[in-house]
């Protein structure tokens, strides 16, 4: 996946060896430090990977945030995929672990991304900065964190 230019387009560009090594080892560590992370989702007639799913710790202008993120190879856009996933992360967050807060960021080109984080509750709060780049910051907060608002 990370060598795809397409898969990666908008996720910072291909890795190469090193940085995927480097990339599965954090989120490997996540799981370790967490008891979550990253999952690796396929699909289930022929068994291919089809893309993947995040939920992680991710420090964003010196706030410890918990990320949901998603990609699909090509092949699996346009499915509804990424929504069903997404929705199952935020829940899963939200419901199972308890947190009061889920973000997501996207560059700002990444349109589709952004429908998909509207479409699973997630409301645009800023543009951020991260890896150098500019993003927008997209929240969903608890039901009993909203309740207070």
């Amino acid at each position: 996946m990370d060598r795809d230019p397409e898969f990666m387009a908008m996720l910072g560009g291909p890795r190469d060896d090193a940085q995927t090594a480097a990339y599965l080892a954090r989120n490997l560590q996540h799981w370790t430090d967490y008891g979550f992370g990253l999952w690796i989702l396929r699909e289930s007639q022929q068994n291919r990977v089809a893309g993947r799913a995040v939920l992680r710790h991710l420090l964003l202008e010196g706030s410890d945030e918990v990320e949901v993120g998603y990609g699909f190879h090509p092949e699996f856009w346009g499915r509804g995929l990424a929504t069903e996933i997404a929705a199952a992360c935020v829940r899963f967050g939200l419901e199972e672990l308890g947190l009061p807060s889920i973000v997501a960021i996207a560059l700002p080109a990444n349109l589709r991304s952004q429908r998909v984080m509207t479409k699973v509750g997630l409301v645009y709060e800023r543009g951020v900065t991260h890896d150098g780049l500019a993003h927008v910051l997209f929240r969903s907060r608890s039901r009993a964190v909203a309740g207070r608002a």
